[in-house]
């Protein structure tokens, strides 16, 4: 199976480099981080997603769920848990998560986990907001009544930007059709597109939790 995930990649980011010719390419274009996230787990008996990068490796896999959890575990290809998140416990907060670094619980040792959130995602409601094409806002514990970062488009079309608060995009989900041995993943393998100096498996966590979300 991953011999075929890496192909699947491979095919994956060679139509895409089709599709941009070199004289339409910038320099940032260069610089950004390009993964193929499959919604898939590598475990058949959970769901998940697999990403993958334009090399063929494993760097990120969420298998441990089935449904809608209460928790999510973001992993690195080897298997360490990098981000944890979890759905806020308060009732009136509408489809909220609070993301720790690490893995929390009470089995995790403090070198393994951060017992407080370093971001929370808070999902919009169109009626409260002017735009409606803004899907979910992302606050720091510090502040929460200024957005760190905004993501806007359509997750269910695999068409959404995140912006930071100057609304400079900094990640993007792109659509993309993969056909491979003439079977169709239609909206199950996508693009992730991160801009050069934000972290990549944090917006793997907001693909996580814009899948809870809008699925």
């Amino acid at each position: 199976m991953f011999l075929f995930l890496k192909s699947l990649s491979r095919s994956v980011h060679d139509e895409e480099h089709q599709e941009q010719p070199e004289s339409s390419k910038t320099q940032g274009d260069d610089l950004c981080t390009s993964l193929t996230v499959w919604r898939k787990s590598l475990i058949l008996s959970c769901n998940g997603f697999t990403v993958i990068d334009s090399d063929g490796k494993l760097v990120y896999r969420v298998d441990n769920y089935i449904g809608r959890p209460k928790e999510l575990i973001l992993m690195d290809g080897s298997g360490k848990s990098i981000l944890t998140m979890r759905r806020s416990k308060n009732l009136r907060l509408v489809d909220t998560w609070l993301v720790y670094g690490g893995e929390v619980g009470e089995f995790c040792t403090p070198a393994k986990s951060s017992e407080k959130p370093i971001f929370y995602v808070k999902k919009s409601i169109n009626i409260l907001h002017a735009n409606p094409n803004v899907l979910a806002y992302v606050y720091r514990p510090s502040s929460d009544k200024r957005y760190a970062y905004m993501i806007e488009g359509s997750y269910s079309h695999r068409s959404c930007k995140v912006l930071d608060e100057t609304k400079r995009v900094v990640a993007e989900i792109r659509r993309k059709d993969a056909i491979m041995e003439g079977i169709s993943f239609g909206l199950d393998v996508f693009l992730l597109i991160v801009q050069a100096g934000f972290d990549p498996g944090f917006v793997m966590a907001l693909v996580l939790l814009l899948d809870q979300m809008f699925s």
